[in-house]
Protein backbone atom coordinates (compact mmCIF):
# COMPACT_ATOMS: atom_id res chain seq x y z
CA UNK A 1 0.00 0.00 0.00
CA UNK A 2 1.52 3.52 -0.96
CA UNK A 3 1.84 5.34 2.30
CA UNK A 4 1.07 8.99 0.24
CA UNK A 5 -2.46 7.69 -0.20
CA UNK A 6 -3.28 8.80 3.61
CA UNK A 7 -0.49 10.79 4.38
CA UNK A 8 -1.19 14.18 6.29
CA UNK A 9 -0.15 17.78 4.94
CA UNK A 10 1.30 20.24 6.09
CA UNK A 11 -0.36 21.86 9.99
CA UNK A 12 -2.33 18.55 10.03
CA UNK A 13 1.17 16.78 11.40
CA UNK A 14 1.38 19.29 14.39
CA UNK A 15 -2.46 18.53 14.71
CA UNK A 16 -1.81 15.21 15.36
CA UNK A 17 0.97 15.39 17.73
CA UNK A 18 -1.15 17.59 19.68
CA UNK A 19 -3.81 15.10 19.60
CA UNK A 20 -0.96 12.50 20.77
CA UNK A 21 0.09 15.03 23.76
CA UNK A 22 -3.44 15.19 24.85
CA UNK A 23 -4.10 11.79 24.67
CA UNK A 24 -1.16 11.19 26.80
CA UNK A 25 -1.61 13.38 29.37
CA UNK A 26 -5.70 12.15 29.50
CA UNK A 27 -3.91 8.42 30.18
CA UNK A 28 -1.68 9.85 32.22
CA UNK A 29 -4.19 11.70 34.63
CA UNK A 30 -6.33 7.72 34.53
CA UNK A 31 -3.06 6.69 35.90
CA UNK A 32 -1.85 9.37 38.20
CA UNK A 33 -5.58 9.80 40.04
CA UNK A 34 -5.76 5.03 40.04
CA UNK A 35 -1.99 5.88 41.83
CA UNK A 36 -3.05 8.54 44.12
CA UNK A 37 -6.22 7.41 45.28
CA UNK A 38 -4.80 3.85 46.37
CA UNK A 39 -1.86 6.08 48.07
CA UNK A 40 -4.56 8.14 49.41
CA UNK A 41 -7.06 5.80 51.11
CA UNK A 42 -4.22 3.82 52.53
CA UNK A 43 -2.21 6.65 54.19
CA UNK A 44 -5.84 8.15 55.85
CA UNK A 45 -6.29 4.90 57.73
CA UNK A 46 -3.59 5.71 59.55
CA UNK A 47 -4.91 9.31 60.43
CA UNK A 48 -2.30 11.93 60.04
CA UNK A 49 -2.35 15.32 60.72
CA UNK A 50 -4.35 16.69 57.49
CA UNK A 51 -2.49 19.02 56.34
CA UNK A 52 -0.19 15.71 55.80
CA UNK A 53 -3.42 14.99 53.04
CA UNK A 54 -4.21 18.05 51.40
CA UNK A 55 -1.53 17.48 48.32
CA UNK A 56 -3.16 13.84 47.64
CA UNK A 57 -6.74 15.93 47.78
CA UNK A 58 -5.88 18.23 45.82
CA UNK A 59 -4.22 15.85 42.80
CA UNK A 60 -7.14 13.71 42.70
CA UNK A 61 -9.52 16.20 42.20
CA UNK A 62 -6.96 17.82 39.71
CA UNK A 63 -6.49 14.21 37.76
CA UNK A 64 -10.33 13.43 38.17
CA UNK A 65 -10.75 16.87 36.36
CA UNK A 66 -7.55 16.36 33.78
CA UNK A 67 -8.75 13.03 32.55
CA UNK A 68 -12.04 14.59 31.18
CA UNK A 69 -10.84 17.44 30.22
CA UNK A 70 -7.94 16.42 28.35
CA UNK A 71 -9.97 13.18 26.81
CA UNK A 72 -12.14 15.59 25.76
CA UNK A 73 -9.66 18.06 23.77
CA UNK A 74 -7.78 14.97 22.67
CA UNK A 75 -10.96 13.48 20.99
CA UNK A 76 -11.59 17.05 19.32
CA UNK A 77 -7.93 17.91 18.02
CA UNK A 78 -7.69 14.25 17.30
CA UNK A 79 -10.90 14.13 15.66
CA UNK A 80 -10.25 17.26 13.37
CA UNK A 81 -6.72 15.64 12.00
CA UNK A 82 -8.04 12.88 10.86
CA UNK A 83 -11.15 14.35 9.19
CA UNK A 84 -8.56 16.89 7.45
CA UNK A 85 -6.47 14.01 6.56
CA UNK A 86 -9.69 12.00 5.11
CA UNK A 87 -10.43 15.46 3.33
CA UNK A 88 -7.11 15.60 1.57
CA UNK A 89 -7.69 11.96 0.67
CA UNK A 90 -10.80 12.10 -0.53
CA UNK A 91 -9.63 14.76 -3.11
CA UNK A 92 -6.54 13.33 -4.37
CA UNK A 93 -8.44 10.32 -5.53
CA UNK A 94 -11.40 12.17 -6.65
CA UNK A 95 -8.69 14.42 -8.63
CA UNK A 96 -7.36 10.68 -10.06
CA UNK A 97 -11.15 9.36 -10.58
CA UNK A 98 -11.35 12.57 -12.85
CA UNK A 99 -8.96 11.24 -14.98
CA UNK A 100 -10.13 7.79 -15.25
CA UNK A 101 -13.96 8.10 -15.04
CA UNK A 102 -14.88 8.60 -18.47
CA UNK A 103 -13.07 5.11 -19.76
CA UNK A 104 -11.14 3.73 -16.77
CA UNK A 105 -13.79 2.26 -14.65
CA UNK A 106 -15.76 0.32 -17.05
CA UNK A 107 -14.16 -3.09 -15.01
CA UNK A 108 -16.02 -1.41 -11.86
CA UNK A 109 -19.35 -3.06 -10.26
CA UNK A 110 -21.10 0.43 -9.38
CA UNK A 111 -21.93 -0.94 -5.87
CA UNK A 112 -18.12 -2.19 -5.46
CA UNK A 113 -17.34 1.11 -6.91
CA UNK A 114 -19.36 2.95 -4.31
CA UNK A 115 -18.10 0.80 -1.52
CA UNK A 116 -14.30 1.58 -2.47
CA UNK A 117 -15.24 5.48 -2.47
CA UNK A 118 -17.28 5.68 0.68
CA UNK A 119 -16.20 2.64 2.78
CA UNK A 120 -12.76 1.80 2.14
CA UNK A 121 -11.77 5.38 2.42
CA UNK A 122 -13.32 6.13 5.61
CA UNK A 123 -10.90 3.57 6.77
CA UNK A 124 -8.43 6.59 7.10
CA UNK A 125 -10.35 7.73 9.92
CA UNK A 126 -9.84 4.33 11.71
CA UNK A 127 -6.06 4.61 10.93
CA UNK A 128 -5.39 7.67 12.67
CA UNK A 129 -8.06 7.15 15.57
CA UNK A 130 -7.97 3.68 16.15
CA UNK A 131 -5.05 2.49 14.80
CA UNK A 132 -2.08 5.15 15.23
CA UNK A 133 -3.15 7.49 18.18
CA UNK A 134 -4.43 4.78 20.42
CA UNK A 135 -0.93 2.79 20.38
CA UNK A 136 1.24 5.71 20.45
CA UNK A 137 -1.03 7.17 23.28
CA UNK A 138 -0.98 3.28 24.92
CA UNK A 139 3.56 3.04 24.40
CA UNK A 140 3.97 6.47 26.24
CA UNK A 141 1.71 6.20 29.01
CA UNK A 142 2.52 2.72 30.05
CA UNK A 143 6.17 3.68 29.58
CA UNK A 144 6.17 6.28 31.88
CA UNK A 145 3.66 3.72 34.42
CA UNK A 146 6.87 1.60 34.34
CA UNK A 147 9.12 4.20 34.99
CA UNK A 148 7.37 5.21 37.69
CA UNK A 149 6.56 2.05 39.62
CA UNK A 150 10.39 0.34 39.29
CA UNK A 151 11.61 3.55 40.84
CA UNK A 152 8.98 2.77 44.04
CA UNK A 153 10.38 -1.10 43.69
CA UNK A 154 12.71 -2.20 40.84
CA UNK A 155 11.40 -5.36 41.00
CA UNK A 156 7.37 -4.66 40.74
CA UNK A 157 8.46 -2.54 38.04
CA UNK A 158 9.99 -5.06 35.97
CA UNK A 159 6.90 -7.97 36.31
CA UNK A 160 4.76 -4.92 34.93
CA UNK A 161 7.72 -3.99 32.16
CA UNK A 162 6.84 -7.51 31.11
CA UNK A 163 3.40 -7.53 31.28
CA UNK A 164 2.98 -4.46 29.43
CA UNK A 165 5.62 -6.30 26.51
CA UNK A 166 3.35 -8.98 26.38
CA UNK A 167 0.21 -7.13 26.03
CA UNK A 168 1.65 -4.31 23.62
CA UNK A 169 3.51 -7.70 21.16
CA UNK A 170 1.63 -11.25 22.23
CA UNK A 171 -1.70 -10.09 22.42
CA UNK A 172 -1.75 -7.84 19.42
CA UNK A 173 -0.15 -10.32 17.41
CA UNK A 174 -2.01 -13.30 18.68
CA UNK A 175 -5.02 -11.09 17.65
CA UNK A 176 -4.23 -10.11 14.87
CA UNK A 177 -2.93 -13.62 13.73
CA UNK A 178 -6.42 -14.98 14.27
CA UNK A 179 -8.27 -12.68 12.43
CA UNK A 180 -5.90 -11.68 9.47
CA UNK A 181 -8.36 -13.69 6.94
CA UNK A 182 -11.60 -12.27 8.38
CA UNK A 183 -10.28 -8.84 8.67
CA UNK A 184 -9.15 -9.34 5.13
CA UNK A 185 -12.47 -10.66 3.70
CA UNK A 186 -14.56 -7.67 5.54
CA UNK A 187 -13.58 -5.26 2.96
CA UNK A 188 -14.61 -7.53 0.27
CA UNK A 189 -17.43 -8.59 1.42
CA UNK A 190 -18.58 -5.70 2.28
CA UNK A 191 -18.30 -4.05 -1.18
CA UNK A 192 -20.33 -7.23 -2.40
CA UNK A 193 -23.12 -6.98 -0.19
CA UNK A 194 -23.05 -2.99 -1.60
CA UNK A 195 -22.42 -4.11 -5.14
CA UNK A 196 -25.52 -6.06 -4.62
CA UNK A 197 -27.53 -4.01 -2.75
CA UNK A 198 -26.90 -1.38 -5.64
CA UNK A 199 -27.60 -3.35 -8.62
CA UNK A 200 -30.93 -4.35 -6.90
CA UNK A 201 -32.34 -1.37 -6.21
CA UNK A 202 -31.04 -0.08 -9.90
CA UNK A 203 -33.06 -2.97 -11.46
CA UNK A 204 -36.07 -3.18 -9.24
CA UNK A 205 -38.62 -3.06 -11.72
CA UNK A 206 -37.09 -5.87 -13.67
CA UNK A 207 -36.44 -8.40 -11.14
CA UNK A 208 -40.32 -7.60 -10.32
CA UNK A 209 -41.43 -8.05 -14.03
CA UNK A 210 -39.09 -11.26 -14.55
CA UNK A 211 -40.11 -12.71 -11.30
CA UNK A 212 -36.52 -13.00 -10.23
CA UNK A 213 -37.45 -11.71 -6.45
CA UNK A 214 -36.26 -15.21 -4.81
CA UNK A 215 -32.96 -15.47 -7.19
CA UNK A 216 -31.71 -11.95 -6.22
CA UNK A 217 -33.07 -12.36 -2.44
CA UNK A 218 -30.69 -15.25 -2.58
CA UNK A 219 -27.56 -13.96 -3.91
CA UNK A 220 -28.11 -11.11 -1.36
CA UNK A 221 -28.21 -13.80 1.67
CA UNK A 222 -24.99 -15.46 0.26
CA UNK A 223 -23.34 -12.51 0.13
CA UNK A 224 -24.44 -10.99 3.66
CA UNK A 225 -23.75 -14.36 5.27
CA UNK A 226 -20.14 -14.03 3.88
CA UNK A 227 -19.72 -10.67 5.69
CA UNK A 228 -21.66 -12.01 8.81
CA UNK A 229 -19.20 -14.73 9.09
CA UNK A 230 -16.00 -12.63 8.66
CA UNK A 231 -17.35 -10.34 11.23
CA UNK A 232 -18.30 -12.97 13.89
CA UNK A 233 -14.80 -14.55 13.80
CA UNK A 234 -13.53 -11.08 13.71
CA UNK A 235 -15.63 -10.44 17.27
CA UNK A 236 -14.79 -13.72 18.40
CA UNK A 237 -11.07 -12.94 17.95
CA UNK A 238 -11.65 -9.08 19.68
CA UNK A 239 -12.79 -11.23 22.36
CA UNK A 240 -9.58 -12.99 22.65
CA UNK A 241 -7.64 -10.16 22.23
CA UNK A 242 -9.15 -8.77 25.57
CA UNK A 243 -9.34 -11.65 27.66
CA UNK A 244 -5.72 -12.01 26.95
CA UNK A 245 -5.06 -7.79 28.02
CA UNK A 246 -7.19 -8.88 31.81
CA UNK A 247 -4.69 -11.71 31.63
CA UNK A 248 -1.88 -9.51 31.37
CA UNK A 249 -3.18 -6.19 33.62
CA UNK A 250 -3.79 -9.08 36.30
CA UNK A 251 -0.85 -10.03 36.71
CA UNK A 252 0.76 -7.47 36.68
CA UNK A 253 -1.34 -6.44 39.55
CA UNK A 254 -0.87 -9.54 41.72
CA UNK A 255 3.45 -9.46 40.83
CA UNK A 256 2.84 -5.97 43.06
CA UNK A 257 1.03 -7.86 45.34
CA UNK A 258 3.86 -10.43 45.57
CA UNK A 259 6.79 -8.21 45.16
CA UNK A 260 5.42 -5.86 47.64
CA UNK A 261 4.75 -8.30 50.07
CA UNK A 262 7.99 -9.31 50.87
CA UNK A 263 9.85 -5.75 50.28
CA UNK A 264 10.68 -3.17 53.22
CA UNK A 265 7.80 -0.50 51.84
CA UNK A 266 4.44 1.07 53.53
CA UNK A 267 0.99 0.86 53.43
CA UNK A 268 0.19 3.72 50.76
CA UNK A 269 3.29 2.48 48.70
CA UNK A 270 2.15 -0.96 48.87
CA UNK A 271 -1.54 -0.05 47.82
CA UNK A 272 0.59 2.08 45.31
CA UNK A 273 2.08 -1.23 43.83
CA UNK A 274 -0.92 -3.25 43.71
CA UNK A 275 -3.42 -1.03 41.79
CA UNK A 276 -1.58 0.92 39.52
CA UNK A 277 -1.53 -2.01 37.34
CA UNK A 278 -5.14 -1.99 36.92
CA UNK A 279 -5.16 1.40 35.68
CA UNK A 280 -3.09 -0.26 32.52
CA UNK A 281 -6.50 -2.36 31.35
CA UNK A 282 -7.81 1.29 29.86
CA UNK A 283 -4.66 2.35 28.53
CA UNK A 284 -3.76 -0.88 26.76
CA UNK A 285 -7.20 -1.46 25.73
CA UNK A 286 -6.68 -0.30 22.48
CA UNK A 287 -4.17 -2.20 21.00
CA UNK A 288 -5.75 -5.65 20.85
CA UNK A 289 -8.33 -3.72 18.78
CA UNK A 290 -6.33 -1.74 16.57
CA UNK A 291 -4.19 -4.75 15.94
CA UNK A 292 -7.15 -6.36 14.32
CA UNK A 293 -8.55 -3.24 13.21
CA UNK A 294 -5.12 -2.38 11.01
CA UNK A 295 -5.36 -5.35 8.91
CA UNK A 296 -8.99 -4.59 7.90
CA UNK A 297 -7.47 -0.88 7.27
CA UNK A 298 -4.66 -2.35 4.93
CA UNK A 299 -7.45 -4.35 2.97
CA UNK A 300 -9.88 -1.33 2.89
CA UNK A 301 -6.97 1.18 1.72
CA UNK A 302 -5.14 -1.68 -0.65
CA UNK A 303 -8.43 -1.95 -2.59
CA UNK A 304 -9.16 1.90 -2.61
CA UNK A 305 -4.99 2.07 -3.79
CA UNK A 306 -6.31 -0.39 -6.38
CA UNK A 307 -8.53 1.80 -7.92
CA UNK A 308 -6.30 4.97 -7.68
CA UNK A 309 -3.67 2.61 -9.69
CA UNK A 310 -5.75 1.57 -12.53
CA UNK A 311 -3.90 2.78 -15.76
CA UNK A 312 -5.55 6.05 -16.87
CA UNK A 313 -7.46 5.56 -20.36
CA UNK A 314 -5.02 8.81 -22.04
CA UNK A 315 -2.07 10.28 -21.25
CA UNK A 316 -2.20 14.43 -21.16
CA UNK A 317 0.50 16.21 -22.89
CA UNK A 318 3.26 17.63 -20.53
CA UNK A 319 3.01 20.70 -22.77
CA UNK A 320 -0.19 20.71 -24.59
CA UNK A 321 -0.43 22.83 -27.48
CA UNK A 322 -2.59 26.09 -27.69
CA UNK A 323 -6.00 25.32 -29.31
CA UNK A 324 -6.13 25.85 -32.73
CA UNK A 325 -9.17 28.14 -34.00
CA UNK A 326 -10.59 26.36 -37.00
CA UNK A 327 -12.82 23.20 -35.95
CA UNK A 328 -12.36 20.74 -38.82
CA UNK A 329 -11.77 17.53 -37.73
CA UNK A 330 -10.12 15.03 -39.45
CA UNK A 331 -9.55 11.08 -38.44
CA UNK A 332 -6.27 9.51 -40.23
CA UNK A 333 -6.37 5.38 -40.09
CA UNK A 334 -7.75 5.40 -36.49
CA UNK A 335 -6.70 2.38 -34.74
CA UNK A 336 -8.47 1.67 -31.13
CA UNK A 337 -8.94 -1.28 -29.43
CA UNK A 338 -9.66 -2.85 -25.79
CA UNK A 339 -7.04 -5.42 -24.37
CA UNK A 340 -6.07 -7.60 -27.13
CA UNK A 341 -9.06 -6.66 -29.36
CA UNK A 342 -9.55 -3.77 -32.05
CA UNK A 343 -12.99 -2.53 -32.32
CA UNK A 344 -11.92 0.29 -34.87
CA UNK A 345 -8.98 -0.20 -37.52
CA UNK A 346 -7.77 1.43 -40.06
CA UNK A 347 -10.60 3.99 -39.88
CA UNK A 348 -10.48 7.75 -41.94
CA UNK A 349 -12.99 10.31 -42.31
CA UNK A 350 -13.21 13.82 -42.94
CA UNK A 351 -15.47 16.32 -41.41
CA UNK A 352 -15.57 20.06 -42.17
CA UNK A 353 -16.75 22.74 -39.70
CA UNK A 354 -19.93 22.40 -39.89
CA UNK A 355 -20.94 19.28 -42.00
CA UNK A 356 -23.55 16.41 -41.35
CA UNK A 357 -21.90 13.27 -40.95
CA UNK A 358 -23.67 9.84 -39.62
CA UNK A 359 -21.88 6.93 -38.60
CA UNK A 360 -23.93 3.93 -38.34
CA UNK A 361 -22.79 -0.02 -37.53
CA UNK A 362 -23.86 -2.87 -35.83
CA UNK A 363 -23.66 -3.19 -32.22
CA UNK A 364 -19.91 -3.60 -31.13
CA UNK A 365 -18.64 -2.00 -34.50
CA UNK A 366 -17.11 0.77 -32.60
CA UNK A 367 -19.14 3.53 -32.29
CA UNK A 368 -19.06 4.68 -28.79
CA UNK A 369 -15.36 3.89 -29.31
CA UNK A 370 -15.48 6.63 -31.88
CA UNK A 371 -17.30 9.02 -29.60
CA UNK A 372 -14.96 8.16 -26.89
CA UNK A 373 -11.81 9.29 -28.92
CA UNK A 374 -13.12 12.34 -30.40
CA UNK A 375 -14.16 13.34 -26.31
CA UNK A 376 -10.27 12.27 -25.35
CA UNK A 377 -11.56 10.05 -23.17
CA UNK A 378 -9.55 6.87 -24.85
CA UNK A 379 -6.78 6.75 -26.32
CA UNK A 380 -5.92 5.10 -29.91
CA UNK A 381 -3.47 2.88 -30.00
CA UNK A 382 -2.52 4.27 -33.59
CA UNK A 383 -3.39 6.78 -36.22
CA UNK A 384 -4.36 10.31 -34.89
CA UNK A 385 -7.62 12.51 -34.73
CA UNK A 386 -6.70 16.33 -35.37
CA UNK A 387 -8.56 19.75 -35.45
CA UNK A 388 -7.72 21.80 -37.20
CA UNK A 389 -5.07 19.93 -37.98
CA UNK A 390 -3.76 19.91 -35.19
CA UNK A 391 -3.36 16.03 -32.84
CA UNK A 392 -5.65 15.65 -29.90
CA UNK A 393 -3.38 14.25 -28.45
CA UNK A 394 -1.34 16.83 -27.98
CA UNK A 395 -4.23 18.88 -26.55
CA UNK A 396 -5.19 18.56 -22.82
CA UNK A 397 -8.70 16.66 -22.65
CA UNK A 398 -10.11 19.63 -21.26
CA UNK A 399 -9.29 21.92 -24.29
CA UNK A 400 -10.67 19.10 -26.37
CA UNK A 401 -14.15 18.88 -24.09
CA UNK A 402 -14.57 22.98 -24.78
CA UNK A 403 -15.26 21.87 -28.32
CA UNK A 404 -16.57 18.92 -28.56
CA UNK A 405 -19.25 17.67 -26.85
CA UNK A 406 -21.55 14.69 -26.29
CA UNK A 407 -25.26 13.34 -25.99
CA UNK A 408 -25.35 9.85 -25.26
CA UNK A 409 -28.17 7.33 -25.12
CA UNK A 410 -28.39 7.40 -21.30
CA UNK A 411 -27.00 11.45 -20.67
CA UNK A 412 -27.74 11.63 -16.82
CA UNK A 413 -30.77 13.68 -15.38
CA UNK A 414 -30.01 14.83 -12.12
CA UNK A 415 -32.93 14.11 -9.39
CA UNK A 416 -33.04 18.05 -9.26
CA UNK A 417 -34.92 20.41 -10.84
CA UNK A 418 -35.07 21.39 -14.57
CA UNK A 419 -33.44 24.81 -13.86
CA UNK A 420 -30.49 22.84 -12.07
CA UNK A 421 -29.44 20.06 -14.80
CA UNK A 422 -29.61 23.01 -17.42
CA UNK A 423 -26.79 25.19 -15.04
CA UNK A 424 -24.54 22.20 -15.03
CA UNK A 425 -23.46 23.03 -18.63
CA UNK A 426 -23.51 26.82 -17.83
CA UNK A 427 -23.47 27.71 -13.89
CA UNK A 428 -25.07 31.57 -13.75
CA UNK A 429 -26.85 31.60 -16.73
CA UNK A 430 -29.88 33.74 -17.04
CA UNK A 431 -33.34 32.39 -17.22
CA UNK A 432 -33.50 33.76 -20.66
CA UNK A 433 -30.32 31.32 -22.16
CA UNK A 434 -31.97 28.50 -20.27
CA UNK A 435 -35.69 28.99 -21.88
CA UNK A 436 -33.70 29.53 -25.36
CA UNK A 437 -31.92 26.28 -24.86
CA UNK A 438 -35.21 24.73 -24.08
CA UNK A 439 -37.04 26.24 -26.77
CA UNK A 440 -34.23 25.44 -29.36
CA UNK A 441 -34.43 21.50 -28.02
CA UNK A 442 -38.57 22.37 -28.60
CA UNK A 443 -39.30 21.59 -25.11
CA UNK A 444 -39.76 25.60 -23.77
CA UNK A 445 -43.35 24.80 -24.58
CA UNK A 446 -43.77 21.60 -21.91
CA UNK A 447 -41.74 23.49 -19.69
CA UNK A 448 -43.99 26.18 -19.54
CA UNK A 449 -46.97 24.19 -19.00
CA UNK A 450 -45.63 22.96 -15.71
CA UNK A 451 -47.19 23.81 -12.59
CA UNK A 452 -43.21 25.03 -11.62
CA UNK A 453 -41.66 25.62 -14.80
CA UNK A 454 -38.18 25.65 -14.65
CA UNK A 455 -37.83 24.77 -11.05
CA UNK A 456 -40.17 21.69 -11.65
CA UNK A 457 -38.33 18.44 -10.33
CA UNK A 458 -37.66 15.91 -12.59
CA UNK A 459 -37.57 12.87 -10.09
CA UNK A 460 -34.44 10.45 -9.49
CA UNK A 461 -33.07 9.77 -13.55
CA UNK A 462 -35.30 11.70 -14.50
CA UNK A 463 -38.27 9.45 -13.81
CA UNK A 464 -41.38 12.18 -14.20
CA UNK A 465 -40.47 12.44 -17.88
CA UNK A 466 -40.60 10.96 -20.86
CA UNK A 467 -37.61 9.26 -22.56
CA UNK A 468 -38.03 11.96 -25.58
CA UNK A 469 -38.49 14.90 -23.04
CA UNK A 470 -35.20 13.77 -20.88
CA UNK A 471 -33.33 13.21 -24.16
CA UNK A 472 -34.45 16.83 -25.20
CA UNK A 473 -33.67 18.58 -21.46
CA UNK A 474 -30.10 16.37 -22.19
CA UNK A 475 -29.68 18.28 -25.81
CA UNK A 476 -30.87 21.68 -24.02
CA UNK A 477 -27.99 21.41 -21.82
CA UNK A 478 -25.52 20.68 -24.97
CA UNK A 479 -26.99 23.44 -26.51
CA UNK A 480 -26.40 25.71 -23.56
CA UNK A 481 -22.20 24.67 -23.17
CA UNK A 482 -22.18 26.06 -26.34
CA UNK A 483 -19.79 23.35 -27.87
CA UNK A 484 -18.81 23.60 -31.68
CA UNK A 485 -18.94 19.84 -32.61
CA UNK A 486 -21.65 17.74 -31.34
CA UNK A 487 -21.58 13.80 -30.87
CA UNK A 488 -24.87 12.09 -30.81
CA UNK A 489 -23.93 8.81 -29.51
CA UNK A 490 -27.42 6.66 -30.23
CA UNK A 491 -30.10 9.39 -29.42
CA UNK A 492 -32.87 7.86 -30.24
CA UNK A 493 -32.14 4.20 -29.04
CA UNK A 494 -34.83 3.79 -26.49
CA UNK A 495 -37.60 5.72 -28.21
CA UNK A 496 -39.92 4.68 -30.91
CA UNK A 497 -39.87 5.34 -34.47
CA UNK A 498 -41.93 8.33 -34.62
CA UNK A 499 -40.43 9.83 -31.38
CA UNK A 500 -36.36 9.28 -32.90
CA UNK A 501 -37.51 11.14 -36.11
CA UNK A 502 -38.88 14.07 -34.68
CA UNK A 503 -35.69 14.47 -32.13
CA UNK A 504 -33.44 13.68 -35.27
CA UNK A 505 -35.38 16.76 -36.98
CA UNK A 506 -34.96 18.70 -34.16
CA UNK A 507 -31.82 18.14 -33.16
CA UNK A 508 -29.95 18.39 -36.98
CA UNK A 509 -31.86 22.17 -36.59
CA UNK A 510 -31.10 23.24 -33.67
CA UNK A 511 -27.48 22.32 -34.09
CA UNK A 512 -27.26 25.05 -36.59
CA UNK A 513 -23.73 25.93 -38.05
CA UNK A 514 -22.07 23.05 -35.72
CA UNK A 515 -20.18 20.19 -36.84
CA UNK A 516 -22.84 17.05 -36.19
CA UNK A 517 -21.54 13.88 -35.54
CA UNK A 518 -24.78 11.21 -35.26
CA UNK A 519 -23.69 7.73 -34.23
CA UNK A 520 -26.85 5.56 -35.05
CA UNK A 521 -27.93 1.82 -35.96
CA UNK A 522 -30.75 3.43 -37.16
CA UNK A 523 -29.71 5.92 -40.09
CA UNK A 524 -33.26 5.59 -41.51
CA UNK A 525 -34.51 8.22 -38.59
CA UNK A 526 -32.06 10.92 -40.07
CA UNK A 527 -34.38 13.04 -42.00
CA UNK A 528 -33.76 13.01 -45.75
CA UNK A 529 -33.86 16.43 -46.04
CA UNK A 530 -30.57 16.78 -43.65
CA UNK A 531 -27.50 16.59 -46.10
CA UNK A 532 -24.78 14.42 -44.80
CA UNK A 533 -22.43 12.09 -44.99
CA UNK A 534 -22.82 8.37 -44.66
CA UNK A 535 -20.55 6.00 -42.87
CA UNK A 536 -21.02 2.48 -42.37
CA UNK A 537 -18.59 0.47 -39.96
CA UNK A 538 -17.90 -2.86 -40.61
Amino acid sequence: MNLELVRPQGSVWGRLVLALLLGVAAAGCAVALLATSAWLITAAAGQPPVLLLMVPIVAVRAFGVGRGVFRYVERLVGHDAAYRVLGETRARITGRLEKLSPGGLTSQRKGDLLARLVLDVDAVLDLWLRVVLPVAVAAVTAAATVGLLALLLPSAGAAVALAVLVACTVVPWLTAKTAQKAERNIATARGAVAATTTETLLTAADIVAFNAIDRVLDDFSKSDAQLAAAERRSAWSAGLGSALLVLCVGGASIAGLVFGSTAHITGAVFAVLVLTPLALADVLGGIPAAAQLAIRVRASLTRVQELVDTPAPITEPTNPRPLPPGRDLTINFLNVGYDDHDVLNGLSLDMPAGSRVVVTGPSGSGKSTLAAVLLRFLEPRSGAVLLDGVDLASLEGDQVRSVVGLLTQESHVFDTSIRENLLLAKPGASDLQLWKALYRARLGIFVENLPDGLDTMVGEHGARLSGGERQRLAFARLLLADRDVLVLDEPTEHLDEETGQALLADLFAAAGARTVVLLTHRPELVPSHVTRQLVRLP
